[in-house]
């Protein structure tokens, strides 16, 4: 008895499903082996996706350099994952207090860095400060403090670790960015600049280091999910894994820190250039940006008067 041609889409989606998920269980379990032993810092690090991806390198035998504005959520962090882990097989975090809204501490910072280890493998420069608001509501004094924030705190620690990956001939920056580094979006002037020249920066930083066996990698994400969304108590539930990784795919429109922390993982591994995480709309957009302008912004301005008059109507 033949297979009704009806079934035949539904089968082959099936099985490609399956086989992208095997695909990524096995890289993620040889990842774990190619972090060993090297020295990863991570800045944010308390972040829900920074305390992913440390689980993540920590688990695989990373010397980590964990970095963050507060000393208790470090600790915490730390306590963590010592308690979870193979002390035989991982090693203990070093902790080091960032604040990229404190340039004048950067130059202390850089060397603290430098003292953990003696040299930095891998620099992940994650965390960002967000603002949303009218152009004209927001002070010179604000943009001025996201700017530090997110380009002037993550370049001036690059530079500063640049010199120990020069020195050995080898290293790897890994920027986490918005996809606002690259689509411009209204109400957020600010945020979505910092997030253009920081982009800018890592690409020519990229042309400049290769000679010397350095990588730079950026990954642009949409929006975080800070949890994974709840299903509703009457929904069925899936206990098969690869039904599950399905339907997050057709569900999920963020990303998640554990998914943004995987392609972290990955992305050290392999050392891709870029990427992009983002369900298709933002796709969508970037292309419409690219070749048809004038469209893209018809569309972000009439979607810009459309809010303004759902204000007035309140």
């Amino acid at each position: 008895m033949g297979l009704p041609s009806v079934m035949v889409l539904p089968l082959l989606v099936v099985v490609f499903a399956g086989i992208y998920y095997l695909y990524n269980e096995v890289i993620q379990f040889m990842s774990k082996s190619i972090v060993r032993n090297k020295v990863v810092v991570i800045t944010d690090a308390v972040s829900g996706m920074g305390s992913e991806c440390a689980r993540l390198l920590h688990e695989g035998g990373a010397r980590l350099v964990l970095c963050g504005p507060s000393w208790d959520k470090l600790e915490s962090l730390c306590d963590s994952l010592s308690s979870d882990s193979d002390p035989s097989k991982t090693f203990t975090p070093k902790l080091v207090l960032l604040d990229f809204s404190d340039i004048d501490s950067m130059s202390d910072v850089i060397t603290e860095i430098g003292e953990c280890y003696g040299c930095v493998d891998v620099l992940i420069c994650n965390g960002s400060m967000k603002v949303k608001a009218p152009v004209q509501t927001l002070s010179l004094e604000m943009d001025k403090t996201v700017m530090d924030v997110n380009y002037f705190g993550p370049i001036t620690l690059a530079k500063g670790i640049l010199p120990l990956m020069i020195a050995r001939r080898t290293g790897h920056f890994v920027l986490v960015n918005s996809i606002q580094g690259r689509l411009a979006v209204p109400f957020r002037t600010s945020y979505a600049a910092s997030k253009h020249a920081v982009q800018a920066f890592f690409d020519c930083l990229r042309a400049e280091v290769e000679e010397y066996g350095i990588s730079v990698s950026t990954i642009s994400h949409t929006f975080i999910n800070a949890a994974d969304p709840s299903p509703a108590p009457s929904d069925p539930q899936p206990t098969n894994a690869l039904w599950t990784y399905i339907l997050n795919k057709l569900t999920t429109h963020g990303v998640s820190p554990k998914h943004l922390a995987d392609e972290i993982v990955r992305v050290v591994n392999r050392q891709r250039r870029e990427v992009l995480l983002a369900h298709p709309i933002p796709w969508t957009a970037l292309y419409i940006r690219s070749f048809l302008p004038s469209v893209f912004f018809a569309v972000v301005a009439a979607g810009v008067k459309d809010s303004t008059m759902d204000e007035q109507l309140k």
